[in-house]
Formats: C-alpha cells, sequence, structure tokens
C-alpha cells in the first residue's frame, strides 16, 4: 500500500498510467466488454465497477485540455440521446476531475469499439450496469 495511491489503482495499471503520454487514451469497460479481443494493453479490475475504476484512475491522470471532448461514453443501441445511469455518474467524475467544464460525449458502439482498439490500454471491471464503458484521454500536468 502506498499513501495517497487508490488501492484500486494496481502495478501493472500504475505502469500503464505512467507510460501513456498526451493525447494517449485508455478505456474503462464493463464486465460484457469484448476486452481481451480488442485491448493492446488489459488489465482487469474483477472486483471494481466502472465508476469506481474511472474515479481512481482520475485521481492520478490528468484530462487533456487541448480537446474539446477528452471522456466518451458508449450511446445507447437505438436511443443515442438517451442518458443512462452510467452516464450520469462519469459524467459526475469528470465535473470533479477535469480542469475545465466539458460534457461526456457518446459514440456509437461501433464506434465506440473501434476507439477501444486504438486506446493505449483496457481496463476491464466487473460492472454490470448495461452501457458501462467510457474512454478518457490524457492531458499534462504544467510546471508548478
Amino acid at each position: 500500500m502506498l499513501r495517497g495511491i487508490d488501492p484500486l489503482l494496481t502495478p501493472d495499471l500504475l505502469k500503464i498510467l505512467r507510460e501513456m503520454g498526451h493525447g494517449d487514451e485508455i478505456a474503462v469497460v464493463d464486465a460484457n466488454y469484448p476486452a481481451a479481443a480488442d485491448a493492446r494493453r488489459l488489465v482487469y479490475l474483477p472486483g471494481a465497477d466502472t465508476s469506481q475504476a474511472l474515479a481512481a484512475i482520475l485521481t492520478l491522470m490528468p484530462l487533456d485540455t487541448y480537446v474539446d471532448c477528452p471522456a466518451f461514453g458508449m450511446a445507447v443501441v437505438g436511443a443515442p440521446d438517451r442518458v443512462e445511469p452510467t452516464h450520469e455518474d462519469f459524467q459526475r467524475l469528470v465535473d470533479a476531475w477535469a480542469e475545465k467544464k466539458i460534457a461526456l460525449g457518446r459514440l456509437e458502439r461501433f464506434a465506440f469499439y473501434e476507439r477501444v482498439r486504438s486506446a493505449f490500454a483496457v481496463v476491464s471491471t466487473a460492472e454490470r450496469r448495461l452501457y458501462g464503458n467510457v474512454i478518457v484521454k490524457k492531458g499534462i500536468i504544467r510546471p508548478a
């Protein structure tokens, strides 16, 4: 255990977060997502839901301020404007950690899958709620 580091952040996940550079993306996905098929680097957090995992990640990783939307959820199939409870959770976390006001974007299911395939890493959780998938883009830490 280390002070100030969420215990959900495993050594493998900490290594990935450190290796990511500005503009790299990490996907945090639910238990139904085909993570092993889509991931270039894969970390399992079997005891966490997506919101818990995202919250832990955002304690260390800044969101990109140079793009309009550094966070995306998966849009509901057949009802892309519907806001799911998972989307509300992700927005609340983004609001808590982002340096500027941003709205959680949503990507159509297959566009989301495609974006995950190009992500730096995928974190697979035990999330069972539908649409429990989010992608975040890493920003920078400015000099003091």
